[in-house]
């Protein structure tokens, strides 16, 4: 073998190992991009979850406050009682609050504000800082979980997640009612 083949054998060698050093570089480092994507979406999920949980324990709460608060439900538990499980759950709900300004994309970030805005309206009228008729309360309530589900719709594009919970596969749902009281106290239909 001469110098040249011998010289050609050593850069095709060279060139070889080069090619597959990057390759293998580049290889990895999406391997690194993936894994690190799919550590945030995991981190994402469970911040995206445990904020509507906490949600909706806010508003379950406010409920039974406004419904004891009105007589038009019995409960065990005091005014305070209740007065600090709400506040309780809004403490709870403020840190979830700001997982979500943590990890959440531009979307889930303003339909959080907006669910915080319609939630504080419902825990305002139940604890009487603002007033309103059993018709303002029912609309408050329905504008929090137009939110809640809002929130949803951005999370799911937020992760990836195919498809919709809103639509017209998915109509809009009512809160669902006890049936209206007559003045006598018996059951209407």
């Amino acid at each position: 073998m001469d110098a040249v083949e011998q010289f050609v054998t050593i850069a095709a060698v060279v060139l070889g190992a080069l090619t597959t050093h990057f390759t293998n570089h580049r290889v990895e480092k999406q391997r690194h991009r993936q894994a690190m994507l799919t550590r945030w979406d995991g981190k994402k999920l469970d911040a995206y979850e445990t904020y509507v949980d906490r949600m909706r324990s806010c508003v379950f709460l406010a409920v039974e406050l406004y419904e004891s608060r009105e007589g038009l439900r019995e409960t065990e538990k005091t005014e305070l009682e209740l007065l600090e499980g709400m506040a309780e759950a809004g403490r709870l709900r403020g840190r979830a609050f700001e997982r979500v300004m943590l990890l959440g994309g531009d979307e889930v970030v303003e339909a959080a504000h907006e669910l915080n805005a319609r939630a504080l309206e419902v825990d305002w009228q139940a604890t009487g800082k603002t007033t309103g008729t059993l018709d303002d309360w029912r609309a408050r309530n329905r504008a929090a979980f137009r939110a809640v589900n809002d929130f949803h719709e951005a999370a799911r594009q937020d992760l990836g997640v195919s498809g919709s919970v809103t639509g017209s596969s998915h109509p809009e749902r009512d809160l669902l009612l006890p049936p209206a009281r007559r003045e006598n106290g018996h059951q209407g239909s």
